[in-house]
């Protein structure tokens, strides 16, 4: 397959393409950050694959999006725990996952 790049180097991967690969993440089972490595791919992009595929699909296939959040060092060491509706907690050990941090609550707002 050759790889097409856009002005700013980035690849563009044609909507058949992407829909395959969502579709086979899908079907695979495999934790989102397991399926982008071992199909070459950066993990936030094949969750902004599924979750515009998703909004586009009313019903069944409109279940929530999990992502995954890794920290560097032990999260007993985490100087800021945010606990996200009683679900979850985001543990932030360094000021500079603060945006990170953001981004992930503001897309957990956003209805899937």
């Amino acid at each position: 397959m050759i790889l097409k790049k856009d002005v700013r180097g980035r690849v563009r991967t044609p909507a058949q393409q992407r829909e395959a690969l969502v579709a086979e993440f899908e079907r695979s089972g495999l934790p989102g950050t397991q399926f982008a490595r071992l199909v070459g791919m950066k993990y936030p992009t094949l969750m902004a694959w599924v979750v515009r595929k998703r909004r586009m699909q009313p019903g069944e296939n409109n279940k929530p999006v999990f992502m995954e959040a890794v920290l560097a060092r032990p999260a007993d060491k985490a100087v800021l725990s945010v606990e996200l509706g009683g679900v979850a907690v985001l543990k932030i050990a360094d000021g500079r996952q603060v945006p990170l941090a953001a981004q992930l609550i503001k897309a957990l707002q956003t209805p899937c």
